[in-house]
């Protein structure tokens, strides 16, 4: 018979730590997608790439840069932005500084979506993330977040706030 310390592999305190990360990751983005279906048609992903393109320069990004700011393969982003364009929000294009490129550009109605689906979105995030934290908890949050990312990948970058560097 296996005992529990022969699965486990992790100490006590790590062991509950972990639970609790592997619960957040599981819970939270079914949370924040059954709200954006809900109210805006979107799930997380698409309302993340809808929010990418709306904070990029011209609200255009190439294909595969928004790909990697999703972590995404190609094939999964490219469904997205099918469903999308059939929805008129998004656009496809062909770079024109580079034909071997093809843009993903917000449309003016992509862009009244996100407008419209943020202060829903963004008030699920301040009470499912935020409130149950102090404000030093928040800052320790994204300092802890931001080394699990690095130690993902050490080259993809991690966004920090103006004046938040940790």
């Amino acid at each position: 018979m296996t005992s529990s310390s022969e699965l486990h592999g992790l100490s006590p305190a790590h062991l509950q730590a972990w639970a609790s990360i592997a619960t957040v990751l599981e819970r939270l983005p079914a949370a924040l997608d059954a709200q954006l279906l809900r109210d805006s048609g979107v799930t997380h992903y698409e309302h993340g790439l809808l929010y990418a393109l709306a904070t990029a320069p011209d609200r255009t990004l190439r294909l595969s840069t928004l790909a990697d700011y999703a972590n995404s393969t190609l094939s999964r982003l490219s469904r997205a932005i099918s469903r999308l364009e059939k929805k008129g929000w998004v656009r496809r294009e062909v770079d024109p500084t580079d034909g071997r490129f093809t843009l993903a550009i917000l449309t003016p109605e992509g862009h009244e979506q996100v407008v419209r689906a943020n202060p829903a979105h963004h008030a699920l995030v301040e009470e499912l993330v935020f409130a149950p934290l102090t404000e030093p908890q928040v800052r320790q949050l994204a300092v802890i977040c931001g080394r699990i990312a690095t130690a993902i990948d050490p080259a993809a970058e991690v966004w920090v706030a103006p004046g938040q560097a940790g």
